[in-house]
């Protein structure tokens, strides 16, 4: 299964030191060079990145389409851009990203997406996690991930935690 990612899902979950459970769901995940450069910024903003530094099954591969990567720069960040472009070229299976616009053009191309909050879904049907409640307050306390209540409310419903 190839799994490309952007930024978003695996820089939340490296600030609520919770990055290795993509390596139990998914096993290898591959990510364009602007994203890593992009996670790398969280340590000079002072992030312990640590557990990304020694993550070996996240690969970095870059696109080679870089016209489509520059076509797809006029709406959104280098590392959505890229991680379209890689998930195109390698024909991924599944493309985590969060961001709404990057989805949607993901979506135009034909990609299978999901975002941080369906991945965090999978690893509690496959008894990775145990509960995403505590992983939800932890993304909007710590991460600042923004999660609407009526969301939060019926994901914890549909997982049966309330």
């Amino acid at each position: 299964m190839v799994i490309i990612s952007d930024t978003s899902p695996i820089a939340n979950l490296i600030v609520i030191g919770q990055l290795d459970f993509l390596r139990d769901l998914f096993s290898e995940i591959i990510i364009p060079e602007a994203v890593n450069q992009e996670i790398l910024f969280l340590k000079q903003s002072g992030k312990d990145i640590q557990a990304y530094e020694n993550a070996d099954w996240l690969k970095i591969k870059n696109p080679q389409d870089e016209a489509k990567v520059e076509s797809l720069r006029k709406d959104l960040d280098a590392g959505e851009a890229e991680a379209i472009v890689l998930a195109l070229e390698l024909e991924c299976d599944l493309l985590l990203i969060d961001e709404r616009l990057g989805n949607k053009i993901a979506a135009e191309y034909g990609l299978h997406t999901v975002g941080l909050l369906g991945v965090l879904i999978r690893a509690k049907q496959k008894n990775i996690i145990s509960e995403i409640k505590p992983l939800m307050i932890d993304l909007k306390e710590k991460a600042g991930f923004w999660i609407g209540q009526k969301l939060f409310d019926q994901i914890l419903r549909d997982e049966g935690e309330i």
